[in-house]
């Protein structure tokens, strides 16, 4: 295969940033030489003094001047408004992530100024901070101008509540360039929400340039009154409109690419509330691609339309090409005057039912349809949409193949969307680095894995907010889609000086206890599990012979059809696991292992909780399992109790250990003796366990042997919380 070396490279930059005080404060700014400034004189919090920083909250008021860092990921918390005189500049790659529903936005008032930044390699990204995000989890971006509108002279905007319109035409509220806006659109009530970005009275002034709504809860992009252009605007999956324009918009729209929108495509109206208000809306429209669905035409003309002259109008699977109410006089009367005018339009994949337009006037002649290009290349994606936008065929997550052995060093891309379509092995000598945000969608069933055999190393690098995702390709996703992630080690295991993982066929153990095979953390394996036969399947994360020095910390395995995480011996200790929904036991360890659990959470397992065992061929094997765990949580449904103490089990010493809707506590088999050795030995012992949630019949442990007093019952916090999800796993997990 071939091997790629990417290098990240981050650069501080010197910011000067600006915060709103309290009411009898004044405002401060500050610079610093060395990064950002931080703590109470600031409105950019990252918790510290001035020093640089890996993320920053935004809120409050810009009254001078800020800029931004891309190093720095930002968690927008409250509104961010720059006020008059202010100005706020983004540069290339920053990346906004948003809490709060309607409290959390950023808005531009009349007389500030935004400069968004971005390239085509490197947008700026405005986005949701949610662990699972979707549309209307935040506001969106609201700019204010002073540009003509024909709601009065000056209004006040629906969201944001800010004074917007005037008599100044060329007003300038700055620059916006590759800029993508995402799952915006939080709601107020059902006649007030957020769009992507909204645009209240904005002037010529203003550049507007390759700005992308993704995945709106409802208008995508909205033009209110103004004078500003818009070029190179892609609008995707809207929940309402995808491009609306009103209230006196007197602009020149070019290359608009739109597809899924909930309603209607482009809406164009004059005034909700007086169809002939002036100014009269007046829009100029070319190269624009529609694609449906849209339930509501490709160009909704109402509330008096306006002055429309549209050229090179390309729409795909639309039934409804233009959509006019039979009772918005004022349209009928701009129609039947020539005032809508579309040359060079073209109709392609539309169904049976197709309506060139619903208005049944006498003038049904301002559409002449012919051949269009669109936005550029008919219904598909634009050449100039390419690596910046998202969810369209040539966006900026590109494909790549996983496949081969890595030799070298090889690092990852988390801008690339990776295909594990076979096995992708790092063999000894070899390095795996994989980026924060990296996702990997594997095909294939028992072909695809990743593994790491003896000698080689990964360095999986995700964060709280950011993990790194292993998951299946398919559009349907189920447990057993693909294998899953194989790590073999030389730290020494009770199955023989060295022997062959059943997975993978790699050889692992040994006598080197601190081996070292890499670093894994914040990483999420979804949809593992696939089946050789009914005794030779994968798990999520398989750790044959793993040394302490292996970083093992929060680790999700959801929906793996096998077990989650399984130790088949070794000496590495995990910290910070969840395994959610296995098909099997959730956390299993055997073969001797020799190493401490802290802080594990887990749900929903088909057998147990915890399955810890010493040797399947031999309960007295050597070296004997010797577990330390602490904090633990597993919460039922379960078949096998919360922990099976099986195969001769091994010396667990076990705190803090919290049960909630379970049945079984322990099980151990009565034909198990050497399990029941060692329990009479004192090997067992449990403090600090609590159980709740139990229904009637609920058993302590099925074993009938004399020592019942090894399990201390008294009050746990389990992984953090109780049965409740820890703090701790906020942000990278999924289902819980």
């Amino acid at each position: 295969m071939r091997k790629q070396l990417f290098t990240l490279m981050i650069m501080a930059a010197t910011l000067t940033t600006v915060v709103s005080c309290g009411e009898d404060d004044p405002i401060q700014t500050s610079s610093c030489s060395d990064g950002i400034q931080n703590g109470d004189e600031t409105g950019i919090d990252c918790g510290g003094s001035c020093q640089p920083c890996a993320e920053a909250n935004l809120s409050g008021e810009i009254l001078t001047e800020v800029t931004l860092d891309a190093s720095v990921t930002y968690k927008l918390t409250g509104s961010y408004v720059v006020k008059e005189g202010g100005i706020l500049n983004i540069p290339a790659g920053t990346k906004i992530e948003a809490t709060g529903g309607t409290s959390a936005y950023i808005a531009v008032a009349q007389g500030g100024k935004i400069f968004v930044n971005g390239n085509k390699d490197n947008p700026v990204i405005m986005t949701s901070g949610s662990s699972n995000p979707a549309a209307k989890d935040w506001g969106g971006l609201v700019v204010c101008g002073k540009a003509p509108t024909n709601v009065g002279s000056t209004a006040t905007s629906e969201v944001a509540g800010l004074t917007y319109g005037g008599n100044i035409a060329d007003d300038n509220s700055g620059s916006i360039r590759y800029l993508r806006i995402e799952y915006t659109g939080a709601t107020f009530n059902s006649s007030k929400e957020f769009n992507g970005l909204s645009l209240f009275g904005v002037g010529s002034g203003t550049t507007l340039e390759y700005v992308q709504s993704f995945e709106g809860g409802d208008d995508g992009i909205e033009f209110f009154g103004g004078t500003v252009n818009g070029k190179y605007l892609v609008s995707t999956n809207s929940g309402d409109d995808s491009i609306d324009f009103a209230d006196g918009w007197a602009g020149t729209g070019e290359y608009w690419y739109i597809s899924g929108s909930a309603k209607a495509g482009v809406e164009g109206s004059n005034n909700g509330d007086n169809g002939n208000a002036a100014p009269v809306t007046n829009a100029t429209l070319k190269n624009i691609t529609v694609v449906g669905p849209v339930t509501e035409g490709a160009l909704y003309y109402k509330e008096g339309g306006g002055n429309f002259t549209i050229d090179n109008f390309y729409i795909s699977g639309v039934d409804l090409g233009v959509k006019v109410k039979s009772t918005d006089a004022e349209a009928g009367t701009r129609i039947e005057n020539g005032d809508l005018k579309m040359t060079n339009i073209q109709f392609a994949e539309n169904v049976d039912g197709f309506k060139l337009t619903d208005y049944t006037g006498a003038n049904q002649d301002f559409i002449n349809q012919g051949i269009a290009s669109g936005a550029g290349n008919g219904a598909a994606a634009p050449d100039w949409a390419a690596g910046w936008t998202r969810g369209l065929s040539n966006s900026g997550v590109s494909k790549e193949n996983l496949a081969g052995q890595v030799t070298g060093e090889v690092s990852l891309k988390a801008d690339v969307e990776y295909q594990l379509t076979s096995a992708f092995v790092v063999k000894d000598g070899g390095k795996l680095t994989i980026p924060a945000g990296t996702v990997i969608k594997a095909t294939g069933g028992t072909s695809s894995y990743i593994a790491v055999a003896q000698g080689g190393q990964i360095f999986i690098n995700g964060e709280a907010n950011n993990p790194v995702v292993m998951t299946s390709n398919s559009a349907t996703p189920a447990a057993k889609d693909w294998g899953g992630l194989v790590v073999c080690g030389k730290a020494p295991t009770n199955v023989g000086s060295v022997s062959t993982s059943e997975v993978a066929g790699l050889a692992y153990g040994g006598d080197v206890a601190n081996d070292n095979s890499g670093s894994i953390r914040y990483l999420r394996i979804e949809y593992t599990g696939a089946s050789f036969n009914s005794s030779k399947e994968f798990n999520g994360l398989s750790l044959f012979g793993v040394g302490s020095g292996t970083t093992l910390e929060y680790v999700q395995s959801f929906e793996g059809g096998d077990d989650g995480i399984e130790f088949f011996g070794g000496t590495v200790n995990g910290k910070y696991l969840v395994s959610t929904n296995s098909g099997d036991d959730s956390i299993d360890f055997a073969d001797g292992w020799a190493g401490t659990g802290e802080y594990w959470y887990i749900s929903g397992s088909a057998k147990a909780g915890i399955e810890g065992s010493n040797n399947g061929d031999n309960g007295n094997a050597a070296p004997v399992t010797n577990a330390t765990l602490k904090n633990i949580t597993v919460v039922g449904p379960v078949t096998e109790g919360a922990l099976y103490y099986k195969e001769g089990g091994g010396n667990f010493t076990i705190d803090n250990f919290y049960i909630s809707g379970v049945d079984l506590g322990v099980k151990v088999k009565s034909t198990d003796v050497e399990a029941a050795v060692r329990i009479e030995n004192n090997d067992l012992i449990m403090t600090n366990v609590q159980f709740v949630n139990n229904v009637v019949g609920f058993t302590l442990t099925d074993y009938t042997g004399a020592n019942q007093s090894f399990i201390s019952q008294g009050t746990a916090t389990g992984a953090g919380n109780g049965a409740d999800a820890p703090d701790w796993a906020a942000g990278w997990t999924r289902g819980i």
